[in-house]
């Protein structure tokens, strides 16, 4: 049997390549000009490699009961790494992915194909025009994974974004979205502040090193109406692999001091990563 071979190809925003991993079978690395973006194992669905996205995979694992399907909207695609994951974890879930760059769309389904029986509709489309367009109350969680490159963009971070992820909620539905910053954490507090103004309960993960200010990295940001059920989440994020916190309450109250939310006419993306930060290769 030959061995896999690295694929890469132009795309609508940037240059993608899928890597082989060569010590799993049939698992692959996504990059785009560069920064890694997911890591699929098409034999192993629930194997999630990188660390927010297990972080992401432990909520999703305590949004609802063990097994009961859910109506999930995935804004960015990347490889479908989460959207395998519910199909295999919570059968009979319904879920629409929504992706900007329609060449990325593309090579993922040619050669890292959905299981025909996944329940994934995808979308080639930008995830707040699709957001605002979209029908009232249809998701059971919304999860936004959308880099540009390796930053958010200033519209995907405002609060008229987070009004439109609030409106395609069912009543008790909860966002998820996967953020990055470091000290003084000035875009992440933004963010809190930003979706304190739509939602009433918040709560972010992240490896303490990050929470620290020793470097900069990933945060997972929790948002509903509904008190959130904190300790089952906590327990599984402190017994991964790799460990992290889960801020909540009072410690979330510190976090976000007095930022300021976001609006439109003041939006930016958030920050560069430092150099080596995310990028591979």
């Amino acid at each position: 049997m030959s061995e896999p071979i690295p694929v890469i190809r132009t795309v609508d925003h940037g240059t993608a390549r899928l890597m082989p991993d060569v010590d799993r079978d049939r698992a692959w690395l996504l990059t785009v000009d560069g920064a890694p973006q997911s890591y699929v194992d098409l034999d192993a669905p629930t194997h999630l490699e990188f660390e927010y996205v297990r972080r992401l995979g432990h909520v999703l694992d305590s949004v609802a009961g063990e097994g009961l399907p859910q109506d999930v909207l995935h804004l960015g695609g990347g490889a479908l790494t989460l959207p395998r994951y519910v199909a295999a974890t919570r059968p009979g879930s319904r879920q629409h992915v929504v992706e900007a760059d329609r060449g990325l769309l593309e090579l993922v389904t040619e050669h890292l194909p959905l299981p025909a029986d996944a329940g994934v509709t995808l979308h080639a489309a930008d995830a707040r025009a699709w957001l605002e367009s979209a029908a009232p109350d249809f998701a059971d969680v919304v999860l936004a994974d959308v880099f540009g490159g390796a930053r958010i963009p200033a519209h995907l971070t405002t609060v008229p974004y987070a009004r439109a992820v609030d409106r395609v909620l069912r009543a008790g539905g909860v966002y998820l979205a996967n953020l990055a910053d470091a000290a003084p954490f000035a875009f992440l507090r933004s963010q809190l502040a930003t979706f304190a103004e739509v939602f009433e309960e918040l709560a972010v993960i992240a490896e303490p090193g990050v929470l620290r200010g020793r470097r900069f990295g990933n945060a997972v940001l929790i948002a509903a109406h509904r008190p959130l059920d904190i300790a089952p989440v906590a327990r599984r994020t402190a017994a991964d692999v790799f460990p992290a916190r889960v801020e909540h309450g009072a410690a979330l109250t510190r976090l976000l001091g007095g930022a300021d939310p976001v609006y439109d006419e003041n939006a930016v993306p958030s920050p560069e990563p430092p150099d080596g930060a995310f990028t591979i290769g």
